[in-house]
């Protein structure tokens, strides 16, 4: 029958319509923006971001370079930081992501067995200069963890169990400016006689 394609088009344009009136929050798809703002979802993902534990030198990242052999289009970059001796340290000493080039497909998060990279629900990114301004470095990602708690609850909470089951607390390096730890007591063998 001629035009039942455009019939079967406008009854779905229709039903959205009504829709829109009958669930406000889910079914309106235009907003007045940037005076308003739709709330987005908790699993919401936009680019990633780096978390770190009470300072920025508490970084949960360790340098192990699985999120940028697994990022399709290989927008992060990652370089060990080093110390005088020239022996590799679990921390790295560059870690940028090219924003113009992430495709915000959330595989880097995925694939992070340190619970370090997430991506966050900021989508608000306008620059004038796209290939420097763009570039993200290390200071510019680093969020606290409190804001991926905020950001996503349910997510924290239950990472944030899986980690205390596994005993993990942190970083293992210590923060720069902390206290050193007690050394352990060792006790020796029981003399036998």
């Amino acid at each position: 029958m001629f035009g039942f394609g455009v019939l079967k088009g406008m009854s779905v344009t229709l039903w959205n319509f009504i829709l829109s009136y009958v669930y406000p929050k889910k079914g309106i798809t235009t907003v007045q923006y940037p005076e308003q703002k739709k709330e987005v979802e908790e699993r919401f993902r936009n680019f990633p971001f780096l978390v770190y534990e009470g300072a920025p030198d508490n970084m949960r990242c360790v340098a192990c370079d699985i999120c940028s052999k697994e990022c399709p289009p290989k927008c992060i970059y990652i370089i060990p930081e080093k110390d005088a001796q020239g022996r590799v340290q679990k921390k790295p000493a560059t870690f940028d992501i090219d924003y113009a080039i992430c495709m915000n497909c959330g595989i880097c998060e995925e694939v992070c067995p340190f619970d370090a990279i997430f991506m966050d629900h900021e989508y608000e990114l306008a620059e004038y200069e796209r290939l420097s301004s763009l570039l993200y470095h290390k200071e510019d990602l680093l969020k606290p963890v409190e804001h991926f708690a905020k950001i996503r609850p349910t997510d924290y909470g239950r990472i944030e169990a899986t980690r205390a089951a596994k005993g993990v607390k942190g970083r293992a390096q210590p923060v720069a400016g902390a206290p050193p730890k007690p050394a352990e007591t060792q006790q020796s063998p029981p003399a036998t006689s």
